[in-house]
């Protein structure tokens, strides 16, 4: 009964969402105030509804139901509780319902959190979102319906794909959608101003919290999927360019220029027709990425869907929300004015300098992703664009954005002083060069191109500190005052430091992990030893295991260092889930400081050994740090209490001035 609860709540949602999305729309339009009033609680009660129909679905895998087609499909009565429970989204039709669970969230918040919205604009954004939320429950209900039943029900479920069996998948997909799909509100909100025809520096100010909100998300969700991968697929890499890794990337790359416009828009009235434009492509990208995703159309460890039915569903609400909205975008956009002016060489100037980088390398993903799709389509020929094409054009766009962004927050607005500036981080400057060199001389003479990069990661890093200790007044003023003043500061100056040093740090993983991992791939049989950058592995031998759904061969390697102490023990297995008949491999890894020591082994050889690849991996972990100091960062700048009430710009400017 829990299971037709949960379609009922379903059907009766998709209704709800209809009444949402139309209601609110003409009361706007008539100036109807009880016809805009609905907007509110229909949102609220369209969150319920989903929540209410998700929950029946977890419901059906806790209980191991397996008279629905979906439990059957993807449990199994031995699966750990855990498992259970996240394998409710981990397939296509419960991530697709967890999708709308999200985008239904964000609507209800909108409804809750925007008392202070013009009546028009905020019943106008809830109806936006519910149109979106009745497409995709519309979908759910004709072509993915996760409460399908099964007559007579199978006595056992068929397990759900091991390599889905871990504790990353339990978060990363969530933080993904929370991204994904947060990037609505957005969309919501540009849509809503285009109908309206007006758009200003207050709309900039209530769309940025949600922006921020989805960029902080879709960062930790890209994280995690990332470490997910290095450490559960065994193949020691950490981001393969894959068509579905791009799809998440490229709403990362806009979402942070939109962040950026949107941050000029609400101080000075600038860059509104891009703010608009970029809050309508993010989102579209998500969709794409959805589309991709669920179409059919690829073939990777990330897609779930297969039918094309699906794909062509989903291909139409592409074409009727992302065409929508850029039609009333071209129709709108002439009505839209300019804002405020501004010089070329100030802090409005290198936003607009970063978010064409950002621009040019979220098309230039785009390009690479979607181009052998298109040839196949159109030709039948099947060609791969991998990682060189990605590293060339991606890291050449990137590098001289990298270089600019201290300069961004240190020069004023409308106009600024190239000259100040760069004196200014001139000690930045100093620690960059220095790290460059130490790294060539010392570390590795050969490879310039990573003394360089590191040298840009230390630049990022200072230049951050740099900002911070002149926003505080030091070196001008003592360390105490300095101090006092820092903790005045608003929460988005240190979003700011915090966002551009994860950068430095990532990129500082990146290019460590990249030029001085050392690889070994050999065969070892018990007693045998192998050097890893100076770590020494000894093979102890196999010891058989079993699980509650799985039986697995460890391999056991004690680790000395080159004196010979001991630095502990590593164990990799080769596992196999006993309903699925699956073999997975799950990686060694054993962490030293900020590097680790990564071991995977393959199949066993007619000679009584093993097949093991070992790899020193220096720095990896700051690859997934830098993404936490950045998340941390967007926390800092949504915590701005400046977002949530409207702060007197004009009156703060003349208390700033000297007296």
């Amino acid at each position: 009964m829990t299971v037709e609860i949960g379609h009922f709540a379903l059907v009766l949602a998709f209704a709800l969402a209809v009444v949402q999305a139309t209601v609110p729309m003409l009361g706007a339009r008539l100036g109807n105030a009880r016809l805009m009033a609905i907007a509110a609680p229909t949102a609220m009660a369209g969150f319920a509804l989903v929540t209410l129909s998700f929950g029946s679905l977890v419901a059906a895998y806790v209980a191991s139901d397996f008279s629905v087609a979906n439990v059957w499909q993807n449990s199994h009565s031995l699966k750990p509780m855990l498992y259970k429970v996240t394998g409710t989204w981990g397939n296509h039709e419960g991530s697709m319902l967890l999708w709308v669970l999200i985008l239904v969230l964000f609507g209800a918040l909108v409804a809750m959190f925007s008392s202070n919205l013009p009546a028009t604009l905020r019943a106008n954004v809830i109806a936006v979102q519910g149109w979106i939320g009745a497409a995709f429950l519309l979908f759910i209900l004709a072509t993915s319906n996760p409460f399908v039943r099964l007559d007579p029900a199978p006595i056992e479920g068929r397990d759900l794909n091991p390599i889905l069996q871990d504790i990353g998948l339990a978060v990363h997909p969530p933080l993904l959608y929370l991204g994904y799909v947060g990037f609505s509100i957005s969309f919501s909100f540009a849509v809503a101003a285009l109908i309206e025809g007006r758009i200003d520096a207050a709309w900039a100010r209530w769309v940025r919290p949600w922006v921020l909100a989805a960029w902080i998300f879709l960062t930790g969700g890209i994280a995690m999927g990332s470490y997910w991968a290095y450490y559960e697929l065994g193949w020691g890499g950490f981001w393969f360019w894959d068509p579905v890794e791009n799809a998440s990337f490229m709403p990362w790359l806009a979402g942070t220029a939109l962040l950026h416009s949107a941050l000029v828009m609400e101080r000075r009235s600038a860059l509104k027709i891009w703010t608009v434009l970029l809050a309508i492509l993010t989102f579209s990208l998500s969709l794409l990425g959805t589309f991709l995703v669920r179409s059919g159309v690829l073939t990777s460890v990330h897609a779930f869907a297969t039918d094309p039915a699906r794909g062509v569903f989903i291909l139409i609400i592409l074409g009727i929300f992302i065409g929508g909205a850029l039609t009333l975008f071209a129709l709108r956009a002439s009505e839209l004015k300019a804002g405020g002016f501004f010089q070329p060489i100030s802090r409005e100037g290198a936003l607009v300098l970063n978010n064409l980088f950002l621009s040019t390398a979220t098309a230039t993903v785009l390009i690479g992703t979607l181009y052998p799709l298109v040839i196949e389509a159109l030709t039948g020929d099947k060609i791969s664009v991998g990682a060189p094409f990605f590293n060339l054009t991606f890291g050449l766009l990137m590098v001289p954005l990298l270089l600019i962004v201290p300069f961004g927050p240190l020069l004023a607005w409308k106009r600024g002083d190239l000259s100040a500036v760069s004196q200014r981080l001139f000690a930045a400057f100093g620690v960059g060069l220095a790290v460059a060199l130490v790294s060539l001389v010392f570390i590795d003479r050969v490879s310039v191109f990573a003394a360089l990069g590191c040298g840009v990661a230390a630049w990022l890093v200072a230049g951050s500190v740099t900002d911070l200790a002149f926003k505080s007044g030091y070196p001008k003023v003592g360390a105490a005052i300095a101090l006092r003043r820092l903790a005045g500061l608003p929460g988005a100056s240190f979003g700011t430091v915090f966002a551009h040093a994860g950068l430095g740090v990532t990129l500082l993983g990146l290019v460590s992990v990249t030029a001085l991992e050392v690889e070994k791939f050999v065969t070892m049989k018990p007693g045998e030893t192998l050097d890893v950058a100076g770590r020494v592995l000894t093979f102890d031998g196999m010891t058989p295991l079993r699980g509650a759904n799985f039986v697995e061969d460890q391999a056991r390697f004690s680790i000395a260092g080159a004196d010979g102490k001991s630095l502990g023990e590593i164990v990799s297995s080769k596992r196999v889930y006993t309903a699925r008949r699956m073999p997975t491999t799950e990686a060694g890894i054993r962490t030293f400081g900020f590097s680790q020591l990564y071991v995977s082994i393959g199949d066993p050889t007619e000679d009584g050994g093993i097949v093991v690849r070992a790899w020193w991996k220096p720095n990896v972990t700051l690859i997934w740090l830098g993404a936490v100091v950045m998340m941390v960062g967007g926390v800092f700048s949504l915590a701005d209490r400046r977002l949530r009430i409207g702060a007197p710009a004009a009156r703060r400017r003349q208390s700033e001035r000297p007296a």
